[in-house]
């Protein structure tokens, strides 16, 4: 049994923590996935890590939207970071770029405030050079990055990162900024 309050240092005891915060949420653990990498020449050489990928999902959610987190274990210590992802509309179909990283922003601002570091990133994938660049699927990860103190601090305070990251991304998902910013506009 993992004493709540003593330092985390390893993966097994954060994955735990992460998985408790978020599912007491009614998040839904949907995938875990857990690397081992091992650097051998060039800057890194001789450095090892050992990374897992989360990804959840809420039943009264559209499969279009998760939380993925990722968590490393490196010889430096560990990191992390929550990922609220939205799969959007086809890009033809969103405003255009400066207006929607504005709104974004503002659901940021509004919604993620107490956490530091809240990243987002628009992405765009077309699958074939031929496709109309119009029909690009675009997909929005807003990122949390956990404090470092946060590990120090135990288990029963990463878990409570944890539910209140989750319960930023619910918040971002019921602003307005976030769902005019998705919605078909042709």
């Amino acid at each position: 049994m993992t004493d709540n309050a003593q330092p985390l240092l390893t993966l097994e005891p954060l994955i735990e923590a992460v998985q408790d915060g978020i599912t007491s949420s009614g998040w839904v653990l949907s995938g875990l996935q857990k690397t081992t990498s091992h650097q051998f020449e060039g800057r890194w050489e001789g450095e090892s890590s050992r990374s897992a990928y989360l990804f959840f999902h809420h039943d009264s959610r559209p499969d279009h939207v998760s939380i993925d987190v990722f968590l490393d274990e490196t010889t430096k210590g560990l990191k992390g970071n929550f990922a609220l992802v939205v799969a959007g509309p086809e890009l033809g179909l969103l405003r255009p770029m400066p207006d929607l990283l504005e709104a974004l922003a503002r659901v940021a601002a509004d919604c993620l405030t107490e956490h530091s570091d809240t990243p987002f990133v628009v992405r765009l994938r077309m699958d074939d050079p031929a496709d109309d660049p119009r029909t690009a699927e675009t997909e929005l990860r807003m990122k949390l990055v956990m404090p470092r103190e946060a590990f120090e601090a135990g288990a029963s305070a990463v878990s409570a990162l944890a539910s209140a990251a989750t319960a930023a991304f619910e918040r971002a998902l019921a602003h307005e900024g976030l769902r005019s910013s998705l919605t078909e506009v042709g």
